[in-house]
């Protein structure tokens, strides 16, 4: 089974525009965990006292997952992470041309160094290590084969690979991800950005390649386009790959809402699992199939994720919402009757752009 490794209070927050206060840090560990995450990455101790006194309150909610923090491959990063107590980290280093000129004036060498170093040191104190490669998508595999292998000899335990700008197509992800677990050298993590709309595709597409975990924030918060949304991997997972998971759907719900609450960052109605319109059927012959079973036009039920079905009555409503309405209000309707009605029904909700009420509909039914 895929590990769900959540990065909200991580790369969530690191969205533009997005702080989380104390009470809400805690409450989201809590929710994520309870919502059915495996893994945490709580914070970046590097960031000052404060972001260190909130890791080590949500390492003292005692969590039973493994809880980690994010750091440059620096000995500073490291011994800010040692000080709060955490047991797992990542340690992002560059990989691609592009970030290595950048940040290390283009000397591989000089990576190399750094990261023995930080690795000795993480793996003499007992942590379990992650090496994040950033940048990875953009990087060259044969250099991020040495990597791996360079990890796997100091101890490491997981190497990220990070589509750290959102380029990748499922395609490519499955083929690059293949390569690099076909060697056997360390777990691989999926880490994706949204840029082009595709970091849940992605994400799933290293699953299916055969990475380990994925990093996931909750509906889908971070820098620029975003990350893999939590909500979507976690649905995904168990009812496209068949992963046995139990999805407590209330408090998914409460996530959802209290994550959006604290980034002000509102929920689409349509957006993928969540939204509260995803279970809404207007169209006549979608209320039709779906009165008969409710599998029709559905791939899972709303309880699983804390929503409900509805049966709007718009302007592409059928005689069956007509019909499943007024048999709600306890009325009989008679066929005829209503499909004389349908048209009546069409105008007015087109005219105003609003759908009409069901005491509405009960009344033009009663007076017609």
């Amino acid at each position: 089974m895929a590990l769900i490794n959540d990065t909200t209070l991580r790369d969530g927050e690191q969205a533009p525009f997005v702080a989380f206060n104390t009470h809400e840090k805690l409450a989201i560990a809590l929710a994520l965990y309870e919502a059915g995450a495996d893994e945490l990455e709580i914070g970046i101790p590097a960031m000052g006292a404060r972001e260190q006194e909130d890791i080590r309150e949500i390492l003292s909610l005692g969590l039973p997952i493994r809880t980690m923090s994010w750091n440059r491959a620096t000995p500073e990063d490291l011994e800010k992470s040692l000080e709060c107590g955490i047991k797992a980290v990542d340690l992002s280093i560059p990989v691609s041309d592009i970030l290595i000129d950048i940040k290390f004036g283009g000397d591989r060498e000089k990576l190399f160094r750094n990261l023995e170093t930080v690795l000795r040191t993480a793996k003499a104190e007992g942590l379990y290590v992650c090496i994040g490669g950033e940048d990875a998508s953009r990087g060259d595999l044969a250099f991020i084969e040495e990597i791996m292998r360079f990890g796997a000899e100091h101890g490491a335990d997981r190497f990220r690979y990070c589509d750290t700008v959102g380029i990748l197509t499922p395609r490519r992800t499955y083929e690059n991800v293949s390569r690099l677990t076909a060697l056997g050298l360390l777990d691989i993590e999926m880490h994706t950005h949204n840029d082009f709309g595709m970091a849940t595709a992605n994400a799933i597409a290293g699953i299916e390649a055969g990475a380990a975990s994925v990093n996931t924030t909750v509906i889908g918060l971070g820098e620029r386009a975003g990350n893999a949304s939590f909500e979507q991997v976690l649905m995904s997972l168990t009812h496209q790959l068949g992963e046995q998971r139990t999805i407590n759907g209330a408090r998914l719900t409460e996530l959802v809402n209290l994550v959006s609450e604290a980034a002000r960052q509102p929920i689409g109605t349509n957006i993928p699992i969540i939204g509260q319109n995803i279970f809404s059927h207007e169209s006549g012959i979608h209320v039709n199939g779906m009165i008969k079973s409710s599998s029709s036009y559905e791939a899972f039920a709303p309880e699983e994720v804390g929503l409900t079905r509805r049966f709007p009555i718009g302007k592409h409503s059928g005689s069956s919402t007509l019909l499943y309405h007024l048999r709600a209000a306890g009325i009989e309707a008679n066929l005829a009757k209503v499909n004389q009605l349908l048209p009546r029904v069409r105008e007015i909700v087109t005219d105003r752009k609003e759908v009409m009420a069901p005491d509405e509909l009960r009344e033009l039914y009663l007076c017609s």
